[in-house]
């Protein structure tokens, strides 16, 4: 596994876990040659998933990018890296239990806006601006009310 600070190869192992939901192990390493500490995980090769995007195009489903984008959505608010990892997990989860290849983007843009509804309402917010597209000041004061309403 390479270092991420100094890109050196060769690193040992000080601890490993097994994740909450079992489907993966949290190693904790130190590098050898900076002696700098990082995590990594390692995960079951799951079978391909494809998205299907808006436009009709396919795409393998990227982990990186939900995690990314919840992320970004979750930015300056009280909500830890723990709380995004286990979303991101259950969404997965549940988008792989219920779709065997193939699962639109909207359904994961839905289940990602359910999951941030209970999390952090600033969170969903900013995530629905982006993923329903907001062009004016009365699309955000319509969610909004629709989030008082609820």
């Amino acid at each position: 596994m390479r270092c991420p600070y100094c890109s050196e190869f060769e690193s040992r192992v000080l601890d490993s876990r097994s994740s909450e939901d079992g489907t993966s192990i949290r190693r904790r390493r130190e590098c050898n040659l900076c002696k700098k500490r990082f995590t990594t995980y390692e995960r079951v090769e799951e079978r391909p998933l494809l998205v299907i995007k808006k436009n009709g195009e396919r795409e393998q489903f990227d982990r990186e990018k939900l995690l990314n984008g919840i992320t970004r959505a979750c930015e300056k608010r009280p909500v830890s890296m723990e709380q995004i990892e286990k979303v991101v997990v259950e969404i997965e989860r549940e988008l792989r239990d219920t779709y065997e290849r193939e699962v639109n983007s909207l359904i994961i843009g839905e289940k990602v806006m359910d999951k941030l509804q209970g999390l952090d309402e600033v969170a969903y917010v900013r995530f629905a601006s982006v993923y329903r597209q907001f062009t004016d000041l009365n699309s955000f004061i319509k969610t909004i009310e629709q989030l008082k309403n609820s």
